[in-house]
């Protein structure tokens, strides 16, 4: 049994951190739910600038959007839910067999509203209603001006996945924002069932840490932050506050583990698949990362519920200099910030294309 059935089957969803229109057109998606058990997708700004510049792929369409006059932030959005739409009919059958708690993929609002909180809110049901399946996540970074779009979202219907998380406590407060949503919902007498995730991103960690700490101590704090994380998403779904909720009918905001590709050539290539292995969680990753687990990865165990010892593993970092607390925060604005720049690259790169292609469109018609 391959070691992604392993997992499949342990209850970790594994989802796939690419999309192309590439690996759709050519059947790659689909092999990679028929053969290696990929239940969902993710993307982001970084994501979709790499796939324009892999080829032609989308030449043809914004052709023809750039006929219509359409540009800048307008025409990437058109793509990526043409792309997006494709990918969300694909897992419709897991999305429908698991009762909407698995199945999805992940849209991103503008990272250039990162710090606007009213703009978020507008955008994120703005996107989730122009692509029009029910298994579309919209991405809304867990920062301070996020998390109150996040609350707004849920209560409005629109299902969310939480981006941008480095620590524990950033995922208690997404985790609020999710709940508060959800009670404002019950309240006001609506449907509970909105789907959610919160995504924490993982090998950042040891990649910030790397050049400061000795060899012995590399690459831990990525997992031990996690699992710190897992200890309070346990926490939370055995509270009575969720328990309420539960009854209600709503449905868990999963936890995701991001990030999750070996940065460190010295380290495994499965490093973080294999060691974040947990019930009801997820693990999202790029093709190479999920092509490589499924060749020689291993399930040695679960992540402990009650975090193992994720506890005296960050003291003995604290004492090499580690203040996990600053990083985490230090990690989110450089993440947002790392975003705003994809984001604009992204951007730049598809007005040239757009240009290029409409001057070659005029040469060919023989039009000034």
């Amino acid at each position: 049994m391959k070691a992604t059935q392993q997992l499949h089957d342990l209850g970790q969803s594994l989802w796939l951190d690419n999309i192309t229109r590439g690996i759709l057109n050519d059947g790659t998606l689909q092999r990679y739910i028929s053969e290696l058990s990929v239940t969902g997708l993710t993307s982001n700004p970084t994501i979709f600038d790499h796939a324009l510049a892999g080829g032609d792929f989308y030449d043809d369409a914004i052709r023809r959007k750039a006929a219509h006059g359409t540009s800048g932030e307008p025409l990437f959005f058109e793509l990526a839910i043409e792309d997006l739409t494709r990918a969300a009919d694909l897992f419709r059958p897991v999305h429908e067999s698991t009762g909407g708690v698995d199945g999805w993929v992940s849209l991103e609002v503008s990272p250039l509203l990162a710090n606007n909180t009213a703009g978020t809110i507008a955008a994120a049901a703005q996107l989730h209603g122009q692509a029009h399946r029910s298994n579309l996540f919209i991405k809304i970074p867990g920062t301070p001006e996020g998390i109150p779009a996040i609350e707004a979202s849920i209560f409005a219907g629109v299902p969310v996945n939480v981006t941008l998380l480095f620590s524990a406590a950033q995922y208690i407060a997404a985790a609020g924002a999710y709940m508060r949503g959800i009670e404002r919902r019950i309240a006001a007498g609506r449907d509970p069932r909105i789907g959610s995730v919160a995504s924490l991103f993982v090998s950042r960690w040891d990649v910030a840490v790397h050049d400061t700490l000795p060899p012995a101590l590399r690459n831990q704090l990525g997992v031990a932050i996690s699992k710190r994380a897992y200890r309070e998403y346990r926490r939370l779904l055995s509270s009575p506050r969720w328990r309420i909720l539960a009854e209600a009918g709503a449905q868990p905001q999963r936890l995701l583990f991001a990030s999750t590709s070996t940065k460190d050539p010295d380290a495994p290539d499965t490093l973080y698949v294999e060691a974040l292995a947990a019930p009801d969680t997820i693990n999202t990753m790029p093709a190479k990362t999920l092509d490589a687990f499924a060749d020689h990865g291993q399930v040695h165990g679960l992540l402990p519920v009650d975090g193992g010892d994720a506890e005296a593993v960050l003291a003995e970092l604290t004492r090499a200099g580690i203040d996990d607390a600053a990083l985490a925060d230090q990690l989110q604005r450089e993440g947002a910030a790392s975003f705003d720049k994809s984001w604009k690259d992204l951007l730049e790169q598809l007005a040239a294309k757009r240009t290029k292609l409409t001057h070659d469109n005029h040469v060919a018609a023989g039009t000034p």
